[in-house]
């Protein structure tokens, strides 16, 4: 009798890209119990830096440690590369390795070659920037997970996709999430303080959403508008301080993404508020919602999140 592996026919799934940790991990734990599969062996991680790929390589498999987190701590030597060493009394189940990273030290060629030793061994790798080491490999990844406005989840086969091909889409669209967030950070500094800490955030195609459940917010939207494009203009640094804050400009801000921004808000564009404010009648929920993109005349809400826009 055959066997069947159901996973045989995902093609691939997308989901919005979150900003902020708790967000990221809960995501990442999702596509790990949905995609996830004890046959897989080579995981691909594809996205540029900020994108949040340690935060969902974290949800996806909890206790991993990274070999070269954002916190700069690097493990020495590399566990996938002393496999061999038998002074080491445990081996790992999991290995992770940043291909980035590593490249500067070991050639392309063996990075590869242990990746395909652990997985002979019945070992699982996590390959961060995959789409580097991809053209050394004999075999492709089992699954390939890539971050940029969207996580697009993935199971290549000899038709496809080809990781450039992935690396090239996140690449594009990192941009969209990264102004959206930063706009949206801006917002909230015109909000009044009560309503600030009552947001709870969310997301549609190239913009974001603050919800305020069971009341509508005193805001005025034409001067929220106008006062983000005022700050836009100002053109103020954008820049990391902790894991719950950055700087706009003088001013510190509490993030739960501090690494998801533009550098200066000048690099915001197309940025306007839909308008009038969205009620979501069945969840008794008003919205707030602001886009990084051009706005076409007489938009429908139901059709933001349209694939070709």
């Amino acid at each position: 009798m055959a066997f069947y592996d159901s996973t045989e026919s995902h093609l691939y799934s997308v989901y919005f890209a979150p900003r902020g940790a708790n967000r990221m991990f809960e995501l990442g734990a999702k596509i790990s119990q949905l995609h996830l599969s004890p046959f897989d062996h080579i995981i691909g991680i594809i996205g540029e830096a900020g994108a949040g790929k340690s935060m969902l390589i974290k949800g996806m498999f909890p206790g991993l440690e990274l070999t070269n987190d954002d916190a700069g701590v690097n493990i020495r030597p590399l566990p996938l590369l002393s496999q061999d060493d038998e002074s080491v009394f445990y081996q790992p189940h999991t290995y992770h390795v940043d291909i980035r990273f590593e490249a500067a030290f070991t050639q392309m060629f063996e990075l590869a070659d242990a990746v395909m030793q652990a997985k002979k061994r019945g070992r699982r790798v996590v390959v961060e920037h995959y789409e580097l080491i991809y053209p050394y490999m004999r075999e492709a990844a089992d699954l390939i997970v890539g971050i940029g406005e969207e996580i697009i989840v993935t199971r290549p086969s000899i038709f496809g996709p080809e990781p450039d091909e992935v690396h090239q889409i996140v690449y594009n669209s990192i941009r969209y999430r990264q102004m959206a967030h930063t706009a949206e950070d801006l917002c909230e500094r015109h909000l009044k303080p009560e309503d600030m800490g009552k947001a709870v955030h969310g997301d549609v195609k190239k913009g974001f959403l603050l919800m305020f459940k069971g009341y509508k917010p005193d805001v005025d939207l034409d001067e929220m508008e106008r006062s983000v494009i005022e700050d836009i203009k100002k053109g103020m640094p954008v820049s990391f301080v902790d894991e719950s804050h950055v700087m706009i400009g003088d001013e510190k801000h509490y993030c739960t993404g501090p690494r998801t921004h533009v550098k200066n808000t000048n690099l915001i564009q197309d940025f306007h508020l839909v308008k009038p404010m969205i009620y979501d009648k069945a969840h008794d929920t008003w919205i707030i919602c602001g886009r990084v993109c051009p706005d076409p005349e007489n938009l429908k809400i139901k059709a933001l999140n349209n694939l070709e826009i």
